[in-house]
């Protein structure tokens, strides 16, 4: 066999190759499929668990009383199915939580995209990462044995309390929000600052009126993920914002969040296969689906308002 031979694309080893080289693809690409099937999966698999136990549950409760009553009480003799003051107190604590998340986070993620110098960012931003490797339990009693007392000397708050829980659930979720916020501030392409210098901004202009709006998309993302991570929260409203189903947007007063009452259920007091038990399915699904609802607005709206730089 000639070079000539060995070199033509019709030749034997060029085949051998071209078809090792198509079966190595082929095997990342299904490792890949399998990769991303994995999610689909379990969520097909939480969507089936949740299913049967809800239908059987709707069977004995109205649907109707399930969404429109303000009274929660599956537990007691009188037994109310209203779901709302489960609802009200998740976005009650939730909503604090963004209160304190977001501004900190967006300034801290500014600091890191526009003022910080390299090394300083390369250190503060992983130390502020390390927040969100804290187990909650520790923010719940830190929530419970430090900040409620602390705001017990400014303002009339009971001991188990939604504006403790909302308060540090966002310094639970601050490293989402900033580590997301500066990820996407980050991006925007040095050309656009370099255009905001030359018209005549400053640093602090160009950093909140070319930057950020440029990082609108992925900064609304981190704010929504951040949220939906608020919403799921299990532990620290369990030990900081008590367990009273109360329909109210009081922060300090104990309120019932439906993490909390599926913390309830969980112990183990309720008869399998009541209905006291089958409403832990019931306020799982509901939990599920706000949950999916907000991730699903966050990739719509990276979507939607993802701008292309060349």
């Amino acid at each position: 066999m000639t070079l000539d031979d060995r070199a033509s694309p019709l030749s034997p080893q060029a085949l051998g190759f071209k078809r090792a080289r198509q079966l190595k693809e082929g095997a990342i690409a299904a490792v890949m499929f399998l990769a991303a099937a994995v999610g689909a999966l379990t969520t097909a698999g939480i969507i089936l668990a949740l299913f049967g136990e809800t239908v059987a549950f709707f069977r004995e409760v109205s649907i109707v009383e399930f969404v429109t009553e303000t009274q929660w009480t599956p537990l007691f003799s009188v037994k109310k199915f209203g779901i709302w003051p489960l609802v009200t107190a998740t976005f009650l604590t939730s909503v604090i939580a963004l209160l304190v998340a977001v501004p900190l986070g967006l300034l801290a993620a500014v600091f890191l995209s526009e003022f910080a110098h390299p090394r300083v960012r390369a250190v503060v931003k992983p130390v502020l990462e390390v927040l969100a490797g804290i187990p909650t339990v520790v923010y719940g009693y830190f929530a419970l044995t430090v900040l409620t007392p602390f705001l017990q000397h400014f303002i009339d708050l009971s001991l188990f309390n939604g504006l403790s829980a909302g308060i540090v659930m966002g310094i639970m979720i601050l490293p989402t929000v900033a580590s997301l916020s500066e990820d996407a501030m980050s991006a925007v392409p040095h050309s656009l600052r370099e255009a905001g210098y030359g018209l005549g901004a400053n640093r602090a202009e160009v950093a909140f009126r070319v930057v950020m709006p440029a990082a609108l998309s992925g900064i609304a993302a981190a704010v929504i993920l951040g949220f939906s991570r608020a919403v799921g929260e299990t532990m620290i409203v369990a030990i900081a914002a008590g367990q009273n189903p109360r329909f109210t947007l009081d922060p300090t007063v104990p309120i019932m969040t439906m993490t909390t009452y599926i913390v309830q259920v969980s112990l183990g007091d309720t008869p399998y296969g009541s209905l006291s038990y089958r409403t832990l399915f019931a306020v799982g699904s509901t939990l599920f689906a706000l949950t999916f609802v907000l991730n699903i607005a966050s990739y719509a709206l990276v979507r939607r308002f993802r701008q292309e730089y060349d």
